[in-house]
């Protein structure tokens, strides 16, 4: 596999920006009912308890639920879904916005952040190889699984705390050098964050709060079950049987966050027009290509999503599952589109909701 790296962490004017969103001429009622069709057929596709597809087209939102389950209390698209990995893209975007704000740089070693005064080395792995899965990491700390299995089908990262994750890097190190192979590790992102919050002296939970969540208003958005009531509830590959919340113990920033349909397109709308949020310069910057590896280089990464082309322009996407929920994000700048989808059953062989959450953002 062959890695190119980008300047990083992307300037925006190194990227074509659409413009600020600007609503077209509003949607007739034959348009409106095609959307509404036709994130029904995706909400009975994903086969799951609760599932909710929401779309925003230049700020107008449409949203279906549904599911095999019976109607929650709740209305499900107020339910709090766990997004799992998905939740690299608000690490990601925090990242960058340190860096814009000149708290960190990216450059800095990670090792050194941990454990300051440990010297760098002549290949350090740096934040910056941390956040775009080149740190030279697995996707686990080798140690995981024996640790993990007495709770594989309830909370197996909960067995696994801050400590273990932080000595582990600092034990065992890289496997290649970094920056010079892409390999995607949870790993890798949730010692980033250890290391931006030993950094910058200031818990992880109250960096992304305080950073990311609150400026873009998404107070639906949390790190942790809340309320019984209002956190939807995961069930395992049948589709029947509930599993207790996610703790992603010591992994909080590669998948602890959960949050509302609402609330996630709130964030992916920030995106698609950034010069109305205080985080303009980040938001712009996670839309720059940083990285092209595979053959001809033809996987294209920024520093928070995965990036494809359609005939319009590129697609922005990333998805993420727990041990009983997914979730897939995208957003394409040349329709002004965001989609979220959640649902409440585990991912399972030939599941059929990422694909058909990608399907519907790439037709639109």
């Amino acid at each position: 596999m062959t890695v190119r790296p980008a300047p990083w962490p992307g300037d925006p004017e190194d990227e074509p920006l659409a413009p600020p969103l600007a609503p077209p001429p509003v949607p007739g009622p034959d348009d409106e009912a095609a959307l509404r069709d036709r994130l029904a057929e995706a909400v009975d596709a994903s086969d799951a308890p609760d599932a909710v597809f929401a779309v925003s087209r230049y700020g107008r939102r449409t949203l279906h639920s549904g599911g095999t389950a019976p109607p929650p209390a709740v209305p499900r698209e107020d339910l709090r879904y766990e997004i799992g990995s998905a939740s690299k893209t608000l690490t990601g975007l925090l990242l960058t916005v340190l860096i814009r704000r000149g708290v960190l740089t990216g450059a800095e070693p990670a090792a050194g952040c941990l454990d300051p005064g440990r010297p760098a080395g002549p290949h350090p792995v740096t934040l910056a190889h941390l956040i775009t899965h080149t740190a030279g990491l697995p996707a686990l700390p080798a140690d995981f699984v024996p640790r993990a299995l007495p709770a594989w089908r309830t909370n197996p990262y909960a067995r696994y705390p801050a400590e273990r994750v932080t000595a582990a890097f600092l034990r065992h190190g890289s496997r290649h050098r970094p920056g010079t192979r892409w390999h995607y590790s949870n790993y890798g992102v949730s010692v980033l964050g250890h290391a931006v919050a030993a950094a910058t002296g200031t818990a992880w939970e109250d960096l992304i709060t305080g950073q990311v969540l609150r400026p873009l208003g998404l107070s639906g958005t949390a790190l942790r079950a809340e309320d019984g009531k209002t956190d939807a509830t995961g069930h395992r590959k049948d589709g029947r049987t509930p599993v207790p919340p996610f703790d992603a113990g010591g992994f909080q920033a590669a998948g602890a966050v959960r949050s509302t349909p609402h609330d996630l397109l709130t964030f992916l709308e920030a995106h698609l027009d950034p010069a109305r949020s205080p985080a303009a310069a980040a938001l712009r910057s996670v839309r720059v290509p940083v990285l092209r590896r595979g053959l001809g280089h033809r996987h294209v990464h920024t520093v928070t999503w995965f990036r494809h082309p359609t005939d319009g322009g590129p697609m922005y996407f990333h998805s993420g599952a727990t041990i009983g929920q997914q979730a897939f994000l995208g957003f394409r700048p040349d329709t002004g589109t965001a989609l979220a989808a959640v649902c409440t059953r585990r991912f399972r062989a030939r599941d059929p909701f990422v694909a058909t959450a990608y399907a519907l953002l790439a037709e639109q």
